[in-house]
């Protein structure tokens, strides 16, 4: 990332906080959640507020914001890039570098469930709230929901999440859900990518709040990706996870995006840390999918 444009973030957030609150009020808006494919291509960054900052064998990758900020930078100004997911601080700089106009921006909500912590199921909402959401003119809501059936933090979880679907859906804003059936193995939490407990993770997801007409989901793909988005009518964004295999991902995405429920794809680290070190590359590979 040059330097003066993190001096130039820098500087604003020491003399002029008020910079943020104007640049998001002079943002274009996009003009459409899917792009000239009809499909969605939103970039993640979430990921540091829970402490997962690893991508492959560095485990602080994510961690140097300068070259996050550049590799963000980067992926959005592709074409096809239709978005970006992420929490205040990182959305903030985008704003004040102003990558943000014509793209969705969605927050993200609950990070309290750290990375490998004994509390991650207990995943409480300590980003975005749907107020700030629709304050900042941003499009919606991202929530992470885990779904322990051995923990008992689990029914707070959902609470917390059908909240936020409420709040969100009140609002006309996309409430994002990302469901997971997770269980507890050897002290961590390990989410279950089988094809039925992905279902059964979408239809006790799709079921959450008062209203659904703004909630999708947000979805990994595993094998028989027809029977997993056939689990429900809501629109769903395919994720991308951490790739170790690139060309068997992008093969895989490809073929889900076929199914009619599948909306695009929400995708980090894979497009932002993509081995060989090719940011544009990647996005542009991924984007020829849709």
């Amino acid at each position: 990332m040059p330097s003066d444009n993190l001096s130039r973030i820098v500087a604003a957030r020491v003399g002029d906080p008020g910079a943020i609150t104007a640049a998001a009020a002079r943002r274009v808006k996009a003009a459409s959640l899917l792009g000239e494919h009809g499909k969605a291509m939103i970039i993640a960054a979430d990921h540091p507020a829970r402490g997962a900052n690893a991508v492959g064998g560095d485990p602080t990758a994510m961690a140097d914001r300068a070259r996050l900020l550049d590799r963000l930078c980067t992926a959005l100004e592709r074409p096809g890039v239709t978005g970006v997911l992420a929490t205040a601080d990182i959305l903030e700089d985008l704003l004040l570098l102003g990558v943000l106009d014509g793209k969705s921006v969605f927050g993200s909500m609950n990070r309290a469930g750290l990375a490998g912590s004994v509390f991650e199921i207990d995943d409480r909402f300590t980003g975005y709230d749907a107020e700030t959401i629709a304050a900042t003119g941003f499009d919606g809501g991202k929530m992470l929901t885990r779904i322990a059936l051995g923990d008992p933090a689990t029914p707070s979880a959902l609470e917390n999440t059908a909240r936020a679907i409420d709040e969100l859906n009140d609002r006309q804003l996309i409430a994002m859900v990302e469901p997971f059936l997770s269980v507890w193995q050897d002290g961590k939490i390990r989410n279950d990518l089988s094809t039925d407990a992905v279902v059964k993770s979408i239809t006790i997801a799709s079921g959450l709040g008062r209203r659904t007409a703004y909630t999708w989901l947000k979805l990994p793909v595993v094998p028989d990706m027809e029977r997993v988005l056939a689990a429900s009518t809501l629109p769903a964004l395919l994720l991308g996870g951490e790739v170790t295999d690139p060309q068997a991902a992008f093969a895989s995405w490809g073929k889900a995006l076929k199914q009619p429920t599948a909306q695009g794809l929400v995708v980090g680290r894979s497009l932002l840390y993509p081995a060989g070190g090719d940011v544009a590359g990647a996005v542009d590979k991924a984007v020829s999918l849709l």
